[in-house]
């Protein structure tokens, strides 16, 4: 397989992924959803909230927002030397004790480690007015999105490498100009220029003008979108060696079943 960078952002990475298949390119799109883990507010003790919103509707919204994460520094709860008790290998401690009038702001949480901070400071959580109070404490730990959303790393969706078929010659220029420039003809064959800019509409205009377009089925531009709590890189690189251990569990079973 061959891999190549087609466009690269803050938190945004696409590639070109050559001569693979459909099994291998899903395999690896949910192995990055589901698999690879990240931090998030596991559970929540209040011990004041007079503010207009219950327990159950702070703790949630505590819970989504994204948590700058650190792979090395924490390990799952399950797989830590403490067996779940809770430690600083596996959580850290977010807590707030605050009263009105004030809005409460994700940048306004008090982590037990200066590492963990949440990905955007002015995320609201709840307008405490006068006279109302807040004090809690919520336990962050690692966890996958295949456990719950909240610890999803992001969003990772992939096409066919779109192969274009004009079946009317005299058509293709016309196409070429309605396209702004995001297509363009070498040796013969179309070839998009931007896959950032490229979207439903133009393909539009392309069967629009006769052009018959084809999704390739051995390359593919493969889309990682970031939350921002771990980069698009780290998220490649770990759904990877995700794959390299369940591939080496399914080799053990299979030797323990002959």
């Amino acid at each position: 397989m061959d891999i190549q960078t087609l466009s690269k952002s803050k938190d945004t990475l696409r590639l070109m992924l050559s001569n693979t298949n459909y099994v291998f390119v899903n395999t690896l799109r949910r192995i990055m959803m589901t698999d690879v883990p990240t931090l998030a507010v596991k559970s929540v003790s209040f011990s004041k909230n007079t503010t207009a919103l219950f327990d159950e509707i702070i703790g949630h919204r505590l819970a989504m927002i994204p948590l700058i994460t650190d792979l090395e520094s924490y390990t799952l709860q399950e797989k830590c030397t403490c067996k779940g008790e809770g430690c600083v290998k596996c959580q850290t401690i977010m807590s707030v004790n605050c009263e009105g009038p004030i809005t409460l702001y994700s940048q306004d949480l008090k982590i037990q480690d200066p590492n963990v901070k949440p990905v955007e400071g002015k995320i609201p959580i709840v307008k405490i007015l006068k006279g109302q109070e807040l004090e809690f404490e919520a336990k962050i730990t690692l966890g996958k999105g295949i456990d719950h959303a909240k610890y999803i790393t992001g969003l990772v969706y992939y096409r066919g490498y779109p192969e274009f078929i004009p079946h009317k010659k005299t058509l293709v220029k016309e196409a070429l100009k309605a396209c702004d420039g995001l297509l363009e003809e070498k040796s013969d064959k179309l070839h998009v220029t931007d896959f950032n800019k490229w979207n439903e509409q133009y393909e539009q205009i392309c069967r629009e003008h006769e052009i018959e377009i084809k999704n390739s089925d051995k390359d593919f531009i493969f889309t990682i979108e970031s939350k921002g709590k771990i980069s698009c890189e780290e998220m490649l690189k770990k759904s990877l060696d995700v794959l390299d251990e369940k591939l080496n569990l399914f080799a053990e079973k299979l030797k323990t079943a002959k």
